[in-house]
């Protein structure tokens, strides 16, 4: 049997409360992900093997590079798979359950209620990120490690998880270092906490993680550009999986 994906991979997602169901298409790289995560969990793959390499899944799922290499980076940065150089890609852990989130309904008032959160905090937090980059201590940056420690150890468990994300995007609006924005951040995460909880039951735990190891890396090289670009990116991909999820796939 063809291991290639199906694009018509669908769910229904409630857009408005008097107007017709969404039709979302599931992101290919969303598609290798549970791919993989479906190989290690039967064991087809086990702890030491060796995966096949990007050139190797992309032609057998037939999906682009780009999208094979989103995924496996998303397992690396969530310590399932191991990138050796010049050797390859390894299974590093096979404990993958509560990574990919059950599906959840929502209904018209909460969908619409989430896209505004995210709308909101896309055109601030980007700004936010920069400036952590730009003013974060040593202080601010042993923080940020630490919650995005806890994040990884408490995979499965959102009672942990999710006030350590919360606290996470929090800590970069201190380290930006202006009051007002801090304020007015903090402000809104303290009225829109319950749609933290649903955007993890919803998407699962990998995309915090993997995002919030990359925004830190920026922020702890100073990069403020990159920071405000992986945030952007955060941010983008909470909309997609939201909104359609239509992924542009494209080879590099």
């Amino acid at each position: 049997m063809s291991d290639k994906l199906c694009r018509g991979m669908y769910c229904v997602c409630p857009n408005g409360r008097d107007r017709m169901p969404k039709i979302v298409k599931l992101n290919i790289a969303q598609q290798v992900f549970a791919y993989l995560k479906k190989k290690i969990e039967d064991g087809t793959w086990p702890i030491g093997s060796r995966i096949p390499s990007e050139n190797e899944l992309t032609e057998s799922l037939g999906v682009s590079r780009s999208s094979v290499r989103t995924a496996i980076q998303q397992c690396v940065a969530l310590n399932i798979l191991e990138s050796q150089h010049g050797r390859g890609t390894f299974v590093r852990n096979n404990d993958v359950s509560g990574i990919i989130g059950t599906v959840h309904t929502l209904s018209g008032t909460d969908y619409d209620d989430l896209l505004q959160v995210l709308e909101f905090r896309m055109i601030v937090e980007k700004e936010s990120a920069a400036l952590a980059a730009k003013h974060a201590t040593p202080e601010h940056v042993a923080r940020l490690e630490r919650l995005l420690q806890t994040m990884k150890g408490s995979i499965g468990n959102a009672d942990v998880f999710v006030p350590a994300d919360v606290e996470f995007h929090r800590e970069l609006c201190r380290a930006a270092g202006n009051t007002l924005l801090e304020a007015a951040l903090c402000n809104v995460f303290e009225q829109t906490a319950r749609s933290h909880r649903q955007l993890n039951d919803l998407f699962g735990y990998k995309d915090g993680i993997y995002y919030h190891t990359k925004i830190l890396k920026a922020v702890r090289e100073g990069n403020a550009s990159q920071a405000w670009r992986e945030m952007k990116a955060h941010l983008q991909q909470a909309m997609d999986n939201l909104m359609q999820g239509e992924e542009v796939d494209e080879e590099v």
